[in-house]
C-alpha cells in the first residue's frame, strides 16, 4: 500500500513516498525544521507521526522516540496495525513493522535514513530506496526522487502506485518543498515533472517569506 524513504541531509530533513492509495504525503509524511522527519503508514493513523516528533523535540533519540510511541498504553490496541520510520538529528534512522502490517512488507535503514514498505512486490524494496539515494547526485529533492523511480523500477508495490508526495525541511519554520501527486496512473513520473519547476524557483520562495521587500519578483503582469 506504500514505500517511503526518510532521511537527514546535513540540516535538511526529507521523505518522499508512494502508494497505491490516494494523497499518500497528505497522510503519512511527518517533518520538523531542525527536529527529525518521520512517517506513519500501513492502515494510517497520522497522529503518530505527530507523536514521534514531539518526542524527538523532547529528547533528540530517534530510537527511543519510536520505543516511547510503540509502548504507550494509548496505542496498544491498535499499534500492530501500524508501520512507521523515524530519523532525528544524529545517528541511524529507525523502523517498527507491526504484526499486522499488510502483504509482504520491509525496512532498511542507515545512518541518517531509514525506507519501509508494505504490500511491496518483494523485501528487496527498502534496501533499492536506500542504495538509489546513497548513489545518486545532485539536490536532496532530486536524490529522493531518483530513489523512489528505482523503487518503482523495482517491482514498487504489488500493484500500480497512484499517488506520490515530496516534503523537505531546511532552516525555515515550513516545508521548502511540498509536492504531491494525489491521484494519477503515472504519480511518480508527474511528482518528478513539478520537481523540474519547483526545484529552480524552492529559494526564491524562501526569500519571499523571509524579506518580501528584498525577494525576486514572480515575473508575471503586474508583479514588481
Amino acid at each position: 500500500m506504500t514505500f517511503s524513504l526518510v532521511v537527514r541531509d546535513g540540516e535538511r530533513f526529507g521523505i518522499v513516498a508512494s502508494s497505491s492509495s490516494p494523497a499518500v504525503a497528505a497522510r503519512v509524511a511527518h517533518l520538523r525544521p531542525g527536529v527529525g522527519a518521520a512517517t506513519s503508514q500501513n492502515i494510517t493513523d497520522p497522529t503518530l507521526g505527530t507523536s514521534l516528533l514531539e518526542e524527538l523535540a523532547d529528547h533528540g533519540d530517534a530510537e527511543r522516540a519510536l520505543a516511547g510511541v510503540t509502548g504507550a498504553a494509548r496505542n496498544a490496541k491498535s499499534i500492530a496495525y501500524r508501520q512507521l520510520t523515524v530519523v532525528g538529528r544524529s545517528g541511524p534512522g529507525f523502523a517498527y513493522s507491526g504484526s499486522h502490517t499488510l502483504g509482504t512488507y520491509a525496512s532498511a535503514t542507515a545512518e541518517g535514513a531509514v525506507a519501509g514498505g508494505n504490500m511491496l512486490c518483494g523485501e528487496h524494496i527498502p534496501g533499492v530506496l536506500l542504495d538509489a539515494y546513497s548513489a545518486a547526485t545532485g539536490e536532496l529533492e532530486e536524490r529522493l526522487v531518483i530513489a523512489l523511480r528505482a523503487a518503482v523500477a523495482a517491482g514498487g508495490e504489488e500493484g500500480p502506485v497512484h499517488s506520490a508526495g515530496l516534503a523537505v525541511v531546511a532552516d525555515v519554520d515550513w516545508r521548502v518543498t511540498d509536492l504531491r501527486v494525489d491521484w494519477a496512473d503515472d504519480p511518480v513520473d508527474r511528482l518528478a515533472e513539478l520537481l523540474a519547476v519547483w526545484l529552480p524557483q524552492r529559494d526564491d520562495y524562501v526569500r519571499r517569506g523571509l524579506d518580501p521587500a528584498a525577494a525576486p519578483s514572480y515575473g508575471v503582469p503586474g508583479d514588481r
